[in-house]
């Protein structure tokens, strides 16, 4: 596509972001009865939330695992890659491990959750392809399937990888809601910057 104009460019600029609000749009119905359970599977861990993906869906896993400790789900990010040279050691039964998985094929984040299973934890997957390896090994699913035209090549995943964090923003804010959890709360674990000052100022700190 020829983009030399600055009418174009901002058509097609419009344009992504019209394709990726549609997609993210479109995960709605994709919410069911299994996202009830992955829910309360989160809500009644004993252990860490431990939130892990590869490439792009690794960005989108350090952003989950940040905003679920942020609503009261304690939750950390967890380097699949690592995990295969002693950091899976980490990991011990009562701990959930949430893979975010497009395709389900990737041979480090099956093998890292497979020492997971046997170290005896819960394993989570979102994916698009549940009948994928990772996807028969895993305890659970939440099957989020993104629009085949929101990723340039259907491979770049810009759109798709929205429509990940849109369903795990999903589940942050049901969690916080199904815990109670409050303004107050929250002023606990973030006294830090513009928004720990906000707090301060409205009486929460």
């Amino acid at each position: 596509m020829d983009l030399k104009s600055k009418k174009k460019i901002t058509a097609e600029a419009r344009a992504v972001v019209r394709r990726e609000a549609q997609a993210i749009s479109n995960i709605i119905q994709q919410i069911d009865d299994s996202f009830v359970d992955v829910a309360h599977l989160l809500l009644n861990c004993s252990g860490h939330v431990l939130v892990t993906g590869a490439g792009t869906s690794h960005a989108v896993a350090q952003r989950m695992a940040h905003l679920l400790s942020c609503s009261g789900t304690p939750a950390l990010c967890i380097d699949a890659g690592d995990g295969l040279h002693g950091g899976s050691g980490a990991i011990k039964a009562g701990d959930i491990v949430y893979i975010i998985s497009k395709g389900g094929q990737s041979a480090e984040i099956n093998q890292f959750a497979q020492i997971a299973k046997e170290r005896g934890a819960v394993i989570i997957t979102q994916t698009e392809a549940p009948d994928s390896p990772l996807g028969r090994m895993s305890d659970a699913l939440l099957e989020i399937k993104a629009d085949d035209d929101v990723d340039p090549f259907g491979m770049v995943a810009t759109g798709s990888s929205l429509v990940n964090a849109a369903a795990g923003d999903a589940l942050c804010v049901v969690l916080l809601k199904l815990r109670g959890y409050t303004h107050e709360d929250f002023g606990l674990t973030h006294p830090g910057g513009a928004v720990g000052k906000n707090l301060e100022n409205s009486g929460s700190l």
